[in-house]
């Protein structure tokens, strides 16, 4: 993981493998974990088909909750992130393509 300070990033973290830009100087050990997650999650599918199935995915999510931020809390990548990121072991324990219970 290659992280990098972004004071003005509108969000509290952001990846892309394999960079994890915070908006935070010292981001809470909790959002490093679901940062890093979202490491593990494209390391598996890859950059390009990660970032095609989260748009379509949000895309689809929209239309079913017609709220932006619903929407984005119900992304697959998502639900297994918010879901264990307070578990700073999960990656440990996490099985390949895990994200996939969550859809």
């Amino acid at each position: 993981m290659i992280s990098v300070h972004v004071p003005f990033l509108w969000v509290g973290g952001l990846t892309f493998f394999p960079w994890v830009f915070f908006k935070k100087q010292n981001p809470p050990a909790w959002l490093i974990n679901h940062e890093r997650i979202h490491l593990r999650q494209q390391a598996e599918m890859g950059l390009l088909l990660f970032y095609v199935w989260y748009l379509l995915e949000y895309l689809v999510r929209l239309i079913v909750y017609r709220h932006r931020y619903r929407a984005y809390r119900n992304i697959c990548f998502e639900r297994e992130a918010y879901a264990n990121d307070q578990n700073l072991s999960y990656l440990t324990t996490r099985k390949p393509w895990a994200f996939w219970k969550y859809l």
